[in-house]
């Protein structure tokens, strides 16, 4: 969010002052919305917003430049933060640690906006106990050619599955094509169960319902099915929270929902100002959630009647990288969504006959986290295409490297 001359604005939020710079700045041009509005937006929902993010650590992702820049990721918060922002030390897989920012309050909530942080990505863990997460993420992620309805049909799998361990889930849009469904767990298990629980939970929805869901975690091999995202319960990672606003023209919302309307709605209905009456006029969906604590013991009894699951072959190179199945090549590495779109475009120019055999789900068009930004991999799965007719893997078209000139233990290529 670029600066402005407009002068900054104190907000008093039950006695806590809150400076608001450039609050007239547009952040949205296609509703009009200000950054004043998005403040006022999550004050305005800051008990649904808290019930999903509060206490948590956060990761900052900020768009200092609007909705049409890339965004960057800040995991330590900044240390001038005021005295309302608590803090915590997490130390992550690859051997580092950061300070992140917890909020507890609405004050919170508007000093992470006032950042430039336009969706809220906490952890699944409290601050109190960092090691032992107490919230288990399905995140329904559609592949391209996938519609809503194949997306609700996979989340009433999921449904019926967690019900049969004796989990709830509670749906809500991810505020971009998919569902997540969100499921309260005893902090009693570590990162790594967590993550088996959902990994057992994606295998046996796709058991299930084969061919409308998939728990294949290479993307060339989904086809046209909806992902069960078993891997958002990493350690490292983290996930748009309830009453979140996305990146995306509309100010869509990633809303909370009764399962009811999980099948009587969609997302694009979910935008700030319709998200604004919605909670003034019942509230939040998921109040209930904390109230609804359940067990991994029946998910993880599964995963021992399931057993291991399939791994993929590796390489015969002698690096251990896997190797994969599927004919795919690769097109571009860029810096921005938009260079890795327009190289695509140029592939498909220079490919002309190839692109009628390309079903949607061969474009695999990847958002990738560099240091404390994405970066993006396009690559073409040429599956559909007769084999004497694929082209061979070519130069790049474009070839950015986003760890050019950063040097620290573990990093990749090193």
């Amino acid at each position: 969010m670029s600066p402005s001359k407009t002068p900054a604005e104190i907000l008093n939020i039950a006695g806590t002052e809150v400076r608001i710079s450039s609050p007239d700045k547009v952040v949205f041009p296609e509703p009009g919305l200000t950054k004043l509005d998005l403040v006022r937006y999550y004050l305005a929902v800051a008990e649904g917003a808290l019930r999903g993010a509060g206490g948590r650590p956060m990761v900052l992702k900020r768009f200092p430049k609007g909705i049409g820049a890339e965004p960057f990721f800040q995991k330590r918060v900044p240390e001038n933060h005021p005295g309302f922002i608590d803090t915590t030390t997490l130390h992550y897989a690859s051997g580092t640690s950061a300070e992140e920012a917890v909020i507890r309050d609405a004050a919170g909530l508007a000093w992470v906006v006032n950042l430039g942080c336009l969706e809220l990505n906490p952890h699944p863990v409290r601050a109190e106990d960092l090691e032992h997460p107490d919230e288990l993420r399905v995140d329904l992620d559609p592949m391209p050619g996938v519609d809503w309805k194949q997306i609700i049909d996979v989340a009433y799998v999921a449904r019926e599955v967690l019900g049969d361990v004796g989990l709830v889930g509670w749906p809500k849009t991810s505020g971009s094509r998919g569902l997540h469904i969100l499921v309260r767990i005893a902090p009693r298990w570590s990162y790594r169960d967590v993550r088996l629980a959902a990994e057992t939970l994606a295998r046996e929805v796709e058991n299930r319902a084969p061919g409308l869901a998939t728990a294949r975690w290479w993307k060339e091999e989904r086809g046209e099915s909806v992902f069960v995202d078993f891997n958002q319960n990493a350690k490292d990672r983290t996930v748009a929270s309830a009453y979140s606003i996305r990146p995306l023209p509309d100010a869509r919302v990633s809303t909370p929902l009764t399962w009811d309307e999980v099948t009587s709605t969609r997302p694009e209905q979910f935008t700030v100002p319709t998200v604004l009456e919605r909670f003034a006029a019942v509230g939040d969906a998921h109040a209930g959630i904390d109230g609804a604590v359940g067990t991994l013991d029946g998910l993880l009894a599964l995963a021992a009647e399931l057993g291991p699951a399939d791994k993929p072959p590796r390489g015969g190179d002698g690096s251990g990288r896997r190797q994969s199945v599927m004919p795919l090549i690769e097109v571009a590495r860029t810096k921005t969504k938009h260079e890795a779109l327009a190289a695509l475009e140029e592939w498909k120019t220079r490919h002309a006959d190839l692109v009628p055999a390309l079903h949607p789900a061969d474009i695999l068009v990847d958002g990738m986290r560099g240091s404390s930004s994405l970066w993006y991999r396009v690559r073409v799965n040429l599956q559909h295409v007769p084999e004497n007719d694929r082209p061979p893997q070519d130069e790049l078209i474009a070839n950015y490297d986003p760890w050019a000139g950063k040097e620290w233990p573990g990093r990749p290529g090193a």
